[in-house]
């Protein structure tokens, strides 16, 4: 064998394992489960499994239920994508300082990533944010208190608990601030100069200047967010269940409902790949929205 020839084969080999891994526990069950999102395929009764073709997506347009757990997961990430772009670019601005023990505030801001994820979606932070959360007790009503506010439900209110657990979701707020970090760090520093000495004060420095050179880091953001914000199930398993009233049921638990409590994994399949649909579809309009917004270094603004 050549020289390439060895050199390919050893990378070959190194990349075995991650590749038998991807195709036994990736793409192997998700051709399983598109195949079975065609069929109705009941877990305790696999023997009377049938073909029912497009039956499980037609009966998906159809339930109310799913309509109601598609608007409550929309209505979450209305309210969580937006509070993590911009929670997390003030966090980076402040973080970016020079100013001596800022690696100290910086490795806390970035510190619950590490124990909860990107997402922040551990069962541990989740039991963390319901006693946060507690009406009588909780630390939220005690901080209102202290100002002379009433206490709120929370979690337990139909009203707040989407809210809440958007709350909840900014615990992982140091991902979106160490991305914004890192593109603050790469700013040309003789762009920053020139607009001040032309007289650009701050507020105009930021909207003109810095906010367009770190776009491509807020539209990493944004399709992170988005993709996290549709996929939220620990938080509300854990904390709400879909309660109160199914006034937090999203579409995971939704999906998650189906196959492990009523064991209809045809039906629950179907659900998951109108999620990638979704998901997919929303991407994709970001990055065709970002052909006008992000700026790229070395080419003309939007493109």
């Amino acid at each position: 064998m050549t020289l390439r020839g060895r050199e390919r084969g050893v990378a070959y080999l190194f990349l075995s394992p991650w590749a038998l891994g991807f195709l036994a526990f990736t793409a192997g069950p998700m051709v399983v489960s598109l195949v079975l999102s065609f069929t109705d395929y009941q877990v305790l009764d696999p023997g009377s499994t049938t073909w029912v073709g497009t039956g499980n997506y037609r009966r998906a347009l159809d339930d109310p239920v799913l309509a109601h757990s598609l608007r409550v997961t929309l209505l979450y990430a209305a309210l969580a994508v937006p509070a993590d772009l911009v929670l997390g670019l003030v966090l980076a601005l402040v973080l970016n300082a020079r100013a001596r023990g800022m690696a100290l505030f910086r490795t806390a801001v970035f510190l619950p990533v590490m124990i909860a994820g990107a997402a922040g979606g551990s069962v541990a932070v989740a039991l963390l944010w319901l006693w946060i959360f507690q009406p009588r007790f909780g630390l939220l009503n005690h901080l209102l208190s202290l100002v002379g506010l009433p206490p709120q439900l929370w979690v337990y209110s139909t009203r707040l608990v989407v809210p809440s657990l958007a709350l909840m979701s900014l615990w992982g707020v140091g991902r979106s601030m160490l991305i914004y970090l890192a593109a603050l760090q790469r700013l040309p520093t003789d762009v920053l100069w020139a607009a001040q000495l032309d007289g650009a004060g701050p507020w105009r420095r930021f909207a003109r200047v810095t906010l367009p050179l770190i776009s491509p880091a807020l539209f990493f953001n944004l399709v992170l967010d988005l993709i996290y914000a549709l996929q939220t199930f620990t938080q509300a398993y854990v904390v709400t269940d879909g309660g109160p009233g199914d006034s937090s049921l999203f579409y995971m638990l939704y999906l998650y409902r189906n196959a492990f409590t009523y064991f209809d994994m045809g039906y629950a399949s179907a659900l998951a790949w109108l999620l990638f649909a979704l998901t997919l579809a929303l991407t994709v309009l970001v990055f065709r929205s970002a052909r006008s917004w992000v700026f790229y270094e070395g080419s003309p603004a939007g493109r």
